[in-house]
């Protein structure tokens, strides 16, 4: 794998750049890198390579975070509301 193939607009890149970026600001930037991804590379492997460029460099970067949990299993769904959930199926 190759940076400049995986991050192929510098949008993970820039998001270290820039000076006081929210943490929702690099979800947003995150997302946007995600559905850009190239269907050749496996998110899951990407982002641990993103992981292995990135986090040591800035580990208190919001960016940092984002990618650490992007690389975590989902969270099973919980409860969903409407009626058959406050009914008790």
């Amino acid at each position: 794998m190759d940076l400049s193939e995986i991050d192929q607009s510098n949008l993970i890149r820039d998001s270290y750049l820039i000076d006081n970026i929210s943490a929702g600001e690099c979800r947003s930037i995150f997302l946007d890198w995600a559905l850009k991804l190239r269907p050749q590379f496996e998110q899951p492997k990407a982002i641990e390579f993103l992981i292995g460029t990135y986090v040591d460099k800035a580990p208190d970067h919001p960016m940092s975070a984002v990618l650490v949990e992007a690389s975590k299993p989902a969270k099973p769904a919980g409860r969903r509301g409407g009626r058959t959930g406050r009914q008790g199926v």
